[in-house]
């Protein structure tokens, strides 16, 4: 298959894992018991809600950048690393879920919802904690500090976020901005690690963590078009739920561009978020604003060509940024 071909769900990583060669899904299998490993070994009640946790979680998209960026090598320590991303990506949903006092993720009932905010809190604090033990024990400090400066990211998207609640002056630049901090810089830091553990080395992290920046963007700004255009039975939530907490998003953005009525919309229920989705798609925000997440797209593939990676793994990376605006298409 072409690595420009379009695909997406099973297919789509289906796709990838051949690409990649026979070292990945090992790979990934052994990180996923590594996740189960660390999720129960925390005592029943932690290790009841971190457990669930990760059986909500998707198609393990970070941990397999991470090996895909590695280049075909295989290691523990990349198998630490994989886990330790995913961790970290998991302890941000679950605080993430107590700020939105969410009652679902992925068709499954969020900690928060379960067990409370204190249980959420302390499974959100222990799989954040258990990320950065797991990349310690790899020795590599270049690869602590790239986990760090993704989390130090993320918390100030976080608070962008928050700041930004329904405010009618959000700019396409802030929020691309926010994508950055909140979404793309933990995908940077997935492929830095794979290439300072891998075969690529130090000398092609810089080129590989843009291509992570450039797909964390696009992957962003997919999600927020199918918040607003995603059925429930695919994407795990009901349609509007950023505009139920006032995230500003890119589709919300140009709409407001085109119908100033919506500068001022505020939803008090789920009932009104849906009449928002419809006013926004009548624009034809979302068919732009998924040209901007392929554009994003194109932009990480260029950073491929410049890169001595094996056939393998450039076809797998290309694969992998053609699927995150693919995804229930």
């Amino acid at each position: 298959m072409s690595a420009t071909t379009p695909v997406s769900g099973p297919e789509q990583l289906a796709a990838v894992l051949d690409a990649a060669g026979p070292n990945l899904r090992p790979l990934i299998e052994r990180a996923e018991r590594r996740l189960q490993e660390v999720a129960a070994s925390h005592g029943r009640e932690l290790g009841r809600h971190s457990s669930n946790t990760l059986a909500a979680g998707g198609k393990r998209l970070r941990p397999m950048l991470v090996f895909i960026s590695a280049g075909e090598a295989d290691s523990e320590d990349l198998v630490r690393a994989a886990a330790a991303v995913e961790l970290l990506h998991m302890a941000t949903l679950v605080h993430d879920d107590v700020l939105d006092r969410a009652p679902l993720r992925r068709g499954r009932a969020t900690v928060f919802a379960d067990g409370g905010t204190a249980a959420a809190t302390a499974t959100g604090d222990l799989l954040f904690s258990r990320a950065f033990a797991e990349l310690t024990a790899t020795g590599h400090a270049d690869a602590v500090r790239a986990l760090a400066d993704a989390t130090s990211a993320l918390a100030r998207g976080e608070l962008m976020q928050r700041e930004d609640a329904w405010s009618a002056d959000v700019s396409r630049a802030r929020y691309l901005e926010r994508c950055e901090l909140k979404t793309a810089r933990l995908f940077e830091a997935c492929c830095r690690l794979g290439a300072l553990l891998g075969a690529p080395g130090a000398a092609a992290a810089d080129a590989l963590g843009e291509f992570g920046v450039r797909i964390g963007i696009a992957f962003q700004i997919f999600d927020d078009v199918l918040d607003v255009a995603g059925p429930v039975e695919r994407t795990g939530k009901p349609r509007g739920t950023d505009l139920l907490d006032g995230t500003v998003t890119l589709p919300l953005i140009v709409a407001r561009e085109r119908d100033l009525s919506l500068l001022e919309v505020r939803v008090a229920d789920a009932g009104e978020a849906e009449a928002v989705c419809d006013r926004i798609a009548a624009t034809g925000a979302l068919e732009d604003s998924r040209r901007e997440a392929l554009d994003h797209v194109a932009r990480a593939k260029e950073r491929l060509t410049a890169l001595d990676l094996g056939a393998r793994t450039r076809q797998a990376l290309a694969l992998v940024a053609d699927g995150v605006v693919e995804r229930y298409s």
